[in-house]
């Protein structure tokens, strides 16, 4: 199929991007790496009136940091963020959750930016954002705002942009120095840089092997990316290097709401996700132990 007919303009500038947005009326959609967008308008899914390319955009491109942050620009390319050494070092868990994105042809194009503002709930970019408590910054022609993940995420392919809002960049909170936090990312998918059928991303903290603080976040078990409060404080005070207690794992069950599809039963998404719990949480754990 071919998209149906629209409008296009190319941004080059941010404040040119918002104007386009804010006259829109809501039937204005944002091009970027285009890997989502343009699949979508070829089989009309999406049938804007106008396209904003914002590919010309200089100030959307790029990898920032400050003392206690990592920032992507909404432009930048995933394989920029997969090669960065900033990320590497700082961000460990969307490092080693970007080996999952795709392949190599979509992430040259794909971009940070493009999947969080889509928000699949099985994607692995939003999904490892959550785990960090990343915000999420939005701009349109009156001024800017920063979102937090948890509040970001709203639904399937939801999330709180508004229509003239454009996604600036992506603040993701940076391990901090002398700390001991290890990071651990697995997924199921029926080949490897397909969507996870079920995916866990894991983020700890330790005070020698005693676990003082933990963020693990589960894709494609619900209608967006989520974590479990319960499950995160029943880790706190474990060692967790030998297996994730089954008490904190029986909680799983109630904490995600999966459903069934050609890929999955919601049994089967069930049961993945307590396995790759448990096999995130003590795979950090052993790395924590052991200084890697």
């Amino acid at each position: 199929m071919k998209p149906a007919p629209f409008n296009y303009a190319l941004a080059k500038s941010i404040d040119e991007a918002t104007s386009y947005l804010a006259d829109g009326n809501g039937e204005a959609i944002v091009l970027a790496g285009g890997q989502t967008l343009v699949p979508m308008l070829s089989m009309r899914l999406a049938r804007p009136e106008l396209v904003i390319d914002i590919n010309g955009v200089d100030e959307l491109f790029g990898i920032e940091e400050t003392d206690a942050s990592v920032i992507i620009k909404a432009c930048t390319r995933q394989v920029t963020a997969l090669n960065s050494e900033i990320v590497k070092s700082r961000v460990p868990l969307l490092h080693k959750a970007m080996h999952f994105v795709g392949h190599f042809q979509t992430r040259n194009r794909g971009t940070i930016g493009g999947s969080v503002a889509h928000s699949d709930p099985a994607a692995e970019i939003p999904l490892a954002a959550l785990a960090l408590d990343s915000e999420v910054e939005l701009r349109n022609v009156n001024g800017s705002r920063r979102v937090a993940m948890a509040d970001y995420l709203v639904g399937p392919l939801m999330t709180a942009r508004e229509p003239d809002e454009l996604l600036v960049a992506v603040h993701l909170p940076a391990i901090v120095p002398g700390v001991t936090t290890a990071t651990s990312f697995h997924e199921v998918s029926e080949r490897h840089g397909d969507f996870a059928v079920v995916a866990v991303a894991a983020q700890l903290t330790f005070d020698g092997a005693i676990c003082t603080k933990a963020a693990v976040a589960f894709g494609g078990v619900d209608h967006t990316p989520v974590r479990i409060p319960e499950f995160e404080t029943r880790l706190i005070g474990q060692t967790l290097a030998y297996g994730v207690p089954d008490a904190a794992l029986d909680l799983i069950a109630d904490g995600i709401n999966p459903g069934s599809d050609q890929h999955a039963s919601a049994n089967y998404r069930r049961r993945v996700a307590r396995t790759l719990a448990n096999r995130a949480v003590s795979e950090a754990a052993v790395d924590a132990r052991s200084g890697a």
